[in-house]
């Protein structure tokens, strides 16, 4: 008797687990099991309730997909990834910079520029571009017909690198995904790379710059223009008008698109 006491025990467990794991299965609305909230026949047809819109139509059920909500863009949108950004220990930049150096500009801008990294200038001011390399890309900037709060402007790595070396690999890594963050926000129609590391960290192609500038890519649909840095221009200026053809077709193509800063372009920076 002992055995079939034993069995009974046994089928009785398992049953209440099955009650247990039915109800906890209606209250998350799986599929097939009925929730007790819900009194409607078997075989009734379950459509999703709907509420009239102001303007008298009916506005469909939201999605329960999962689905993470959507970013926002524009200022929100980078105001958002300054603050996921914080204050930046994830690499180690961090321990030799003054400012951090987010980015500057328009935040609707149809046209972004991004560069390698802040210089001294950029470090102690907390802003991209404002040494003599941004200098020289400021008169770039306006020589296409804009000025520099009609584009927006940001970096790769977001510290200064010492002795303003390269990037390094896992400096790059630590910072790329703000910078994706940003360009998501911006949502630009067109982006010039200003340099090797900008354009091989956004293309994932380690192309020498020589050979990548000049030719438009796409990053995630956006075009791209690879082009040479400022500050190598001033280490080369014969580059200068290699830079300025790639420039002009960039202004080509946002015209194609009904997009530009209005009048004539002027001369070559």
């Amino acid at each position: 008797m002992s055995g079939d006491g034993d069995a009974r025990e046994e089928l009785r467990a398992l049953a209440g687990r099955l009650r247990t794991n039915l109800a906890l299965r209606a209250r998350s609305g799986l599929a097939g099991v009925p929730s007790g909230r819900s009194r409607r026949g078997a075989g009734a047809a379950q459509t999703p309730s709907v509420e009239p819109a102001a303007s008298g139509v009916p506005l469909a059920a939201a999605p329960d997909d999962g689905a993470a909500p959507e970013r926002p863009t524009g200022l929100a949108g980078l105001r958002l990834a300054r603050e996921e950004l914080g204050d930046c220990q994830r690499c180690k930049l961090a321990k030799g910079r003054t400012n951090l150096v987010f980015g500057v500009g328009n935040p609707e801008a149809h046209l972004v520029f991004v560069g390698e990294g802040p210089g001294a200038d950029e470090d102690a001011q907390g802003e991209p571009f404002v040494g003599k390399a941004g200098q020289l890309l400021n008169k770039m900037i306006e020589a296409m017909g804009y000025r520099r709060e009609d584009v927006y402007i940001c970096n790769v790595v977001k510290c200064r690198p010492p002795g303003n070396r390269n990037p390094e690999p896992d400096e790059i890594e630590a910072c790329e995904p703000f910078l994706k963050k940003q360009l998501a926000a911006l949502r630009p129609r067109v982006i010039v790379t200003l340099g090797k590391f900008a354009a091989q960290c956004l293309l994932r192609d380690d192309t020498p710059i020589s050979r990548l500038r000049g030719n438009f890519r796409t990053y995630e649909g956006v075009q791209l223009m690879p082009t040479f840095h400022p500050a190598y221009l001033l280490r080369d200026p014969s580059k200068k008008k290699e830079t300025w053809e790639d420039l002009k077709a960039v202004m080509a193509a946002l015209r194609r698109m009904g997009l530009g800063p209005g009048g004539d372009p002027a001369a070559s920076p």
